[in-house]
């Protein structure tokens, strides 16, 4: 219950149309609802918010796996959190909030915050800066692209869920903080209905193959017209890269920042490690802007840090608290390296102190924990175990979400 007036419940098949208007007017945008995506809906995975037979609130969770430090793992992508402009300040969104985290199987779960200032109420944290760029394409100056790169084609749309999967899948073996995608998600990944456009060019996606015909890397992206002073001033919108090679990955971008009759180029889903500034000979022109991308909630704080890899050796106890969770509070032991880890409970005094919104912060290994220790979110018990810590949740490759969902 939120109070007596209104009710929790979880949706049924025959709720998707009213919850998806519900958030759609929440979030001011217009949605009609497809074929595709009843399919995808998940009813037991959805709440509601009920006031009479009015629906005033929803959230949901959608059933995809995540890549982690070393490691492939299930996690709630949390999605369609809004409430009915009459309703709000009632308590209604706090208590969607608190029900799902209680409920959800996964260890950890996922988000994309439209109000930052929101989510840490519920231990969630921001665990993945995203780099936007804003490219003057007369002024960047990439670098030529050399002999034996491979190819790059045209792929047509009806071929791609097939072709771009496996380069996709690959990719979370290499960077944390990537979706995986059910066939159904790549194909509503890449709908493409000329009212959703915003003015720019269907799809174009673009593959790269290397010498032997393997395919190791694709772009998708749009254009739009523009016509300045000068004569045509056309904008580049990037969707998504994914390249598994660096000699792919060079091609992809050389490709993007060279199309004839561009002067702008923009692309929101660069890695805090991207290394496109590389591949040009003037970094400033990429216009780089930081912003707060995935954030993580820890629903199961032993099973979550069971789950991950470590850069180096670790055997520490933790002592963690959280507001929301009963069972994530406690001490628990976390011994892992490179290639295994475990993380039981036990009585043994803390090494460390912290809430769960500093694990959720560095689970990916994209922030360091003793930046929280500078403000006294975290504390050391025994000397040297904060830099040791520190260390093992750091990972080689920066975490990157390269998709909002």
């Amino acid at each position: 219950m939120v109070n007596s007036e209104y009710v929790l419940r979880a949706a049924t098949a025959d709720d998707h149309d009213r919850f998806v208007s519900l958030f759609a007017t929440a979030m001011m945008f217009e949605s009609t609802p497809t074929d595709l995506d009843r399919e995808l809906f998940e009813p037991e995975r959805a709440l509601l918010a009920v006031d009479g037979d009015k629906l005033v609130g929803t959230a949901k969770a959608m059933s995809r796996d995540l890549s982690v430090p070393g490691a492939v793992v299930p996690a709630a992508h949390v999605t369609a959190v809004g409430v009915r402009a009459t309703h709000r300040r009632r308590g209604i969104l706090s208590s969607l909030m608190s029900r799902q985290l209680r409920e959800v199987p996964e260890a950890l779960a996922v988000l994309w915050a439209s109000e930052p200032g929101i989510y840490g109420r519920f231990g969630y944290a921001p665990a993945v800066w995203g780099v936007s760029y804003e490219v003057d394409l007369r002024k960047v100056g990439p670098h030529p692209v050399h002999r034996g790169a491979g190819r790059i084609e045209e792929l047509p749309a009806e071929d791609a869920p097939a072709q771009l999967a496996p380069m996709l899948r690959e990719l979370q073996t290499k960077r944390p903080g990537v979706s995986g995608r059910s066939e159904q998600v790549w194909r509503k990944q890449l709908q493409d209905e000329p009212e959703n456009r915003g003015g720019k060019t269907a799809r174009q996606i673009l593959v790269h193959r290397d010498e032997a015909g393997g395919l190791d890397g694709y772009a998708l992206w749009r254009g739009k017209l523009v016509w300045g002073p000068g004569g045509p001033s056309n904008e580049v919108t990037v969707e998504e890269l994914v390249a598994l090679d660096p000699t792919a990955y060079h091609a992809l971008w050389h490709h993007l920042l060279t199309l004839d009759l561009a002067a702008k180029l923009e692309y929101g889903h660069a890695a805090l490690d991207e290394p496109l500034q590389q591949l040009v000979s003037n970094p400033i022109a990429l216009n780089r802007r930081l912003t707060e991308s995935l954030w993580v909630r820890l629903t199961d704080v032993s099973r979550a840090l069971a789950q991950r890899r470590y850069a180096s050796s670790v055997d520490v106890v933790v002592e963690v608290s959280d507001d929301l969770i009963e069972d994530n509070n406690g001490r628990f032991h976390l011994t892992g390296d490179t290639e295994h880890a475990t993380c039981e409970r036990t009585e043994s005094t803390p090494d460390l102190s912290l809430s769960v919104g500093e694990l959720s912060a560095t689970y990916l290994g994209g922030r360091p924990l003793a930046e929280f220790a500078a403000t006294g979110r975290v504390t050391e018990h025994t000397p040297g175990a904060l830099s040791v810590t520190t260390a093992a949740l750091r990972w080689p490759a920066a975490p990157a979400s390269i998709e909002i969902f």
